[in-house]
This record gives C-alpha cells, structure tokens and sequence, in this order.
C-alpha cells in the first residue's frame, strides 16, 4: 500500500485499475540530408496530419464541453498555421542541411523558452501549447504515433506525469473514472475540464507515474488530494462505503432540485450558480439554481486574439437570460487584472496588480471598451430578468461614473430604435473594506450589493490567497470580515435593498448558519454546490441562526468562530 497527496482538483471519490499513460520517448537525433525539398515535404505532410488530428479532437471538445474548451484547440491549431514558427523550420533545414526532426525540435525549444521567460501567465500558457503541437508533430516525422487517452475503453484510473490539454479533451468519461498526476495546479487546463466533466482528480502528486504501475488498484480522494494505491481490504472497504454514501446522497440530492431554499421555520434565500459562459447553464438547471448570481463576462475576452464585439457579447448575454426564462441573472462588467490578463490589450505590468489597474477602474479609463459592453448587456435585456453589477468598486464617485456611462448608453440605444427594459437593477461588488465601510452612503445609490469575499478577505487582512506563504492569514471566518459582511448587509436592509454574496464562502457548511444568521439574502456558488447548500438551509433554524449572531460576531479568532459553528449546529 502507498498513499500519495497531491492538490485536490476535481472533488469526488473513485476507485478502479490504473492506466498509465505513457508515451514513447521520441528521440531526436540529428542528420544530415542531401534533398532539402524533400525533407520540407516531409515537414509539412507532419503538420497537416497534426492539424487533421487537432480539428477532430477540437470538434469533439465542442460537441462534449462547449465552444469555450474547444477555444484550446483553436490556438493549437493557430501554432500549427504560424508562419514565424513554419518558416523558421523551414529556414533551419534549408541552411543548416538538416532532417526536419531536429530543425523542428530546435525551433520549438527556442519559441519555448522565449514564452516561458516572459512575466505573463497568458504568454507562459502558450509556451505549453507549441510544447503539445510540436510532440504531436514530431511523433509524425519519427513514425511514432502518440499514445491518447480516447484509446481507453474500459473504466480506469488514468495516471499521468502531466495531461495536455489534447489528452484531457480525448477523455471519455464513461470509461476515465479519476485522474492522478505528477505535476499541475487547480488552475491548469487538465484541472479545469476535469471539474467541468465531473471526474475527480488530484494532481501535483511527484510521483504517481514513477510508483503506480499499470492495473494496480487505486482509490482517489478528490477533495482531500489524496491517492491509495494497492489498498488494503480494510481502506477499500471504507472507500467504497463512502463512495456509496457519496451516490446515496447525490441522489438523495436531487429530489431538492425544485424545491424552494427556505429554512426550517420559514426563512426564504435565493440559491443562485457562478457562471463564465453560457455553456455552463446546463448545470445550473441540473443543480435547481433559482438564477445565476454571477455571470463573469472577462471569460468572453480570454483565450482569444481580439475584444469581443458588441454582436458576440449581445448573444452570449441573450442566450443566459432567455435560458433562465425570468430567473434573475446578475452579470458582472469586464474584471481584468490581478490574477487575469488580457495580452492584446497590452496592459501596464504592475508591482501588485490586484491593488492596481483593473475591474472598474480599467473600464472607466477604457470607456470605449466598457461602452461597447453596456451596449451588448442593455440590448439583452429586453429578454430576461437582468441585473447590471459592477467590480472593485471603491469610491461612489466610480459607481457614478460607471453609471451615468450606463444611461448614456441606454439614451442613445433607445434613440436608435433598441429595446431596452426599464427594470435592470444596478448593484456594485462589495470587494474593498472601504466600500464595506461606506456601504451605509452606497446603499441610497446602488439596487443592491454583492459580497465578493475572495477578495475582501484578502484585502481585510492583507494577506494574498494566492501566497502559500500567508495562506494561513486567508481566514473567511475571521470576526473582522464577518463584522464588515453584516455591515453591508445592514446598510443594504435599511435602505430596501438586498445584499447577496458570490464568493466561495457562500458555499460554505460553517459560513452558512453564519450568513444566514446575518440576514443574507442571496447566496451564490459553483452549480455543484447548490443542493447540498439547500439541503443544509433547510435543517437550520433562521431565528436560532439569528439568535447567536453576536456571539459570533464577539468570537476573537476565526478558529473560535468555527468550533462554535461547527458544535453548535453539529457540522462535525
């Protein structure tokens, strides 16, 4: 028995034989040729069976995941057609009289580590994709066809040092059952399509290709990062009673699907999904979201060459409120920077980009952007329950910006003919302290508020969640944060207005009876999420929730605040 931990990246429990993907080494030796004609032939015959495989797989991704993960294989496709990148193959045979193998493998290492020396992470991505085209390539030229994961058919546990996007893409889910890697992050492509087929995975292990061999049995723990191999019959026994826990109350699950969000002595809260583009309603309306709380529209303008248009936006925006049928959608502006960037856009480098230029303030400084989006979410209006949000508010004075921006637009689509409803609600993201602060003062302006606490707690206590160093500061229970997040919620009620919340920690078992207790009254989280928070809220007792508030709002720590939770309402 072994038993390795990694990062948990696709939550879930699933046990079943390995499968080891291993692809041959492709050995590149240099030599010398004597018809360069015929050594480019043999070059681009590689590149148009690369591109025949890449726009087979890029038709699957779109069938099976939507257009947005099949956007990948575009780029591939794109590093397959760039002529810096041919010509520079082609130049290398031609001078240096060389087999295409070799002048392919040097080009693609020199564009490589060009891309992984620059300080961007949208650029360091690219580098991964020429690495991905030029294997696929050369397995042509060497006469080495790649080992691929749609070579699976029957169900395993694939282990792999790492998985390209290609290989992800191939996965067919009635035979992949988990997924366990060496290398790779939440955040990487493998991870993302993972959580978006519901396979569980962890990955980031070391070591799982060099001590897993092939049929051994393996037991996955996606949310806790943890992978048994060879398990013994007492671990498999109590794996596979939690996985049919797991099933049971899945099931058990879906007879909340329509079901209202109320407590148990009546209190009714509005269970709404995160979303980053249309093709994630699907699990919005398998998870019995009652709207989407926060559509984030930066994932339009990602992974593409070019702003979206005022057309593209409009269908997107329309397609999620004419889905949602009158459901209340809320679509936050542009939020680009920090953590997101937009190559094309040529943004400053920043010294701490999440405190700098982004969000509203980008938008603001690049009106003719944030005009042409307004224009795209008013248009659409006219077919849904819309709600207009705007991020990293920090002054009234922007929301004023932002919002005489709004109705200039509106005038001037209704002067050319445009429908527009005139019902959109206009809220801000509650993000910075101080806008907690004054939340009193934005309550007599805004229709409501939306507490994005991912990076209000980072801000309140100074402490960058992306930092494993200070990882331990990111505390969302800490009585500071809570204390602002019942000042907005107060300052909101006073007024009439609600306040809602779309940040991880609306998902949250212990935050839960907390916000509730506070008088939320929206909660927004990832699809999955949604039912197992319905059930929660309704085992809870709103006015007992209410009760205990002050006595968690004077806890000193967020460690005492989540051991009173948790015994108090019997979490543990």
């Amino acid at each position: 028995m072994t038993e390795l931990t990694g990062i948990g990246a696709s939550n879930g429990i699933s046990i079943g034989k390995a499968f080891v993907l291993q692809n041959p080494e492709l050995d590149i030796v240099e030599k010398a040729i004597n018809d360069v004609s015929v050594e480019i032939s043999r070059f681009e015959q590689a590149i148009q069976q690369a591109n025949h495989d890449l726009e087979k797989i890029q038709a699957h991704v779109k069938e099976e995941l939507g257009e947005d993960h099949a956007k990948i294989f575009g780029a591939h496709l794109l590093v397959l057609q760039d002529p810096e990148l041919l010509n520079t193959v082609k130049g290398k045979i031609e001078s240096e009289q060389i087999n295409a193998e070799k002048a392919l493998n040097d080009a693609a290492n020199q564009f490589i580590s060009i891309f992984e020396s620059m300080d961007n992470d949208y650029m360091k991505e690219r580098a991964a994709d020429i690495r991905d085209v030029s294997k696929r390539v050369l397995s042509y030229l060497l006469g080495e066809p790649l080992v691929t994961t749609s070579d699976i058919t029957e169900e395993v546990i694939l282990i792999a040092h790492d998985l390209l996007p290609s290989d992800t893409a191939q996965l067919n889910r009635k035979y992949v059952k988990g997924i366990v890697t060496d290398i790779g992050g939440r955040t990487s492509h493998s991870a993302i399509m993972s959580r978006s087929m519901g396979i569980p995975a962890v990955v980031g292990t070391t070591t799982a290709t060099s001590e897993i061999t092939k049929d051994t049995t393996v037991i996955i723990d996606g949310e806790n990062g943890t992978v048994i191999t060879d398990p013994n019959d007492e671990q498999l026994e109590f794996y596979e009673r939690q996985l049919k826990e797991e099933q049971e109350r899945a099931q058990e699950l879906q007879t909340l699907i329509h079901e209202p969000s109320v407590s148990s002595d009546g209190k009714q809260v509005e269970l709404a999904a995160n979303i980053g583009s249309p093709k994630d309603l699907e699990t919005v309306i398998e998870n019995g979201a009652e709207g989407v709380g926060l559509f984030r529209t930066e994932f339009l303008y990602m992974d593409r060459d070019r702003l979206p248009s005022e057309d593209e936006q409009f269908e997107s925006y329309k397609t999620v409120l004419e889905t949602l049928n009158g459901q209340p959608v809320v679509i936050r502006t542009l939020d680009i920077g920090g953590d997101k960037d937009l190559p094309y856009l040529d943004l400053p480098n920043e010294l701490n980009p999440f405190l700098g230029f982004r969000a509203i303030r980008l938008c603001l400084e690049r009106d003719d952007i944030f005009r042409v989006q307004l224009r795209a979410l008013l248009r659409a209006s006219a077919y849904g329950n819309l709600k207009i949000m705007f991020p990293m508010v920090a002054t009234l004075e922007e929301y004023r910006d932002a919002k005489h921006i709004l109705d200039e637009e509106r005038d001037k689509l209704l002067k050319e003919g445009h429908t527009v409803s005139d019902d959109i609600e206009v809220g801000i993201m509650v993000e910075i302290p101080s806008t907690a602060v004054l939340a009193d003062q934005f309550a007599k302006e805004v229709d409501f508020f939306s507490i994005g606490t991912n990076d209000l707690i980072q801000y309140t206590i100074a402490a960058d969640r992306m930092n494993e160093n200070v990882s331990h500061l990111y505390q969302p229970y800490h009585p500071g944060v809570l204390r602002l997040i019942k000042r907005v919620i107060d300052a909101a009620h006073a007024e009439g207005k609600w306040a809602g919340m779309c940040g991880e920690m609306a998902g949250d078992e212990v935050a839960i009876p907390i916000l509730l207790g506070l008088g939320l009254d929206e909660f927004s989280m990832s699809a999955s999420t949604i039912l197992r928070a319905r059930q929660q809220i309704h085992q809870l007792n709103y006015q007992t929730t209410s009760e205990v508030s002050d006595v968690i709002l004077n806890k000193q720590t967020n460690q005492e605040v989540e051991q009173y939770v948790r015994q108090h309402f019997l979490l543990d």
